[in-house]
C-alpha cells in the first residue's frame, strides 16, 4: 500500500522504469493496457519518456514515501518546440525498433506506432492560445486522494515560472472519470474540428483559477 507520506517531487533519472510502468498500467482509458500493446515500451515511448528526456525540468512524480514513483505529471511549456525536438532528437533512435507502418494500421500497436511517427499531430490551430500541454497519470491505488490535484498544481506553477499562460491536454472522450477530474481543476473544453475519439481541454496556468 502507498505510504500516507506520499509527496510530489522532481523527476530523477532512476524514476524512468516507474514512469514506464505507470504509463502502461493507465494507458487504456486509465486502465492497464498490456492486453492491447504487448511491447511494454511502446506507449511510454510516445506519451511519457520523451518528456522526461527532453524536458526533465517539467517532469514531476508522486513519490510513495519510499522513493518509488506511483504517479506523474509531465509536459512542455512550448508544444511547437517540443514537436521539433521530438522529430529531430527523440524519434530517430526509435525508428529502427518501431518502423513507420507502410499501410493502414491493423492492430492497436500499429495505430500507436503511426502516432509516434507523426509528432506534428500535436500542433492543432485551435490550441494556439494554449501553448503548453501535459499528461498526468496515477496508479489506481493512489487516485482520489488529492494527489492528482497536488501534481497538477506543481506543474501549473512550473509553467507559470517559464512564462506559459495557458495549457491544454487531450483525453479519450469515453474516460468520464478523467473528465470529471479535469472539470474540478478548472479545465474547459476547446472546440476542435473532427477530434475523433478525443476531447481537448484547456485552462490558464494561474492557480487562482484552479
Amino acid at each position: 500500500m502507498p505510504s500516507p507520506l506520499a509527496t510530489v517531487r522532481a523527476y530523477r533519472p532512476e524514476d524512468l522504469p516507474a514512469l514506464h510502468d505507470i504509463c502502461v498500467r493507465t494507458a487504456d482509458e486509465g486502465r492497464d493496457s498490456r492486453h492491447l500493446y504487448p511491447d511494454p515500451d511502446l506507449m511510454p515511448s510516445i506519451f511519457a519518456a520523451p518528456y522526461a528526456a527532453l524536458e526533465p525540468e517539467l517532469t514531476f512524480v508522486l513519490d510513495d514515501g519510499r522513493g518509488r514513483a506511483v504517479g506523474y505529471v509531465l509536459g512542455t511549456a512550448d508544444t511547437a518546440g517540443f514537436v521539433r525536438a521530438f522529430r529531430e532528437v527523440w524519434l530517430p533512435p526509435l525508428a529502427g525498433r518501431y518502423p513507420e507502418p507502410s499501410g493502414p494500421a491493423r492492430t492497436p500497436s500499429e495505430e500507436m506506432i503511426a502516432l509516434l511517427h507523426r509528432p506534428e499531430r500535436m500542433i492543432v490551430p485551435q490550441l494556439a492560445g494554449y501553448p503548453a500541454h501535459l499528461h498526468i497519470d496515477l496508479l489506481p491505488a493512489v487516485q482520489r486522494r488529492g494527489h492528482g490535484r497536488a501534481l497538477m498544481h506543481t506543474f501549473l506553477r512550473a509553467l507559470r515560472d517559464r512564462g506559459a499562460d495557458a495549457v491544454h491536454l487531450s483525453m479519450v472522450t469515453a474516460n468520464t472519470s478523467a473528465r470529471a477530474f479535469y472539470d474540478r481543476l478548472g479545465f474547459h473544453e476547446i472546440a476542435v474540428p473532427d477530434p475523433g475519439p478525443l476531447t481537448y481541454l484547456g485552462r490558464p496556468t494561474a492557480l487562482d483559477e484552479a
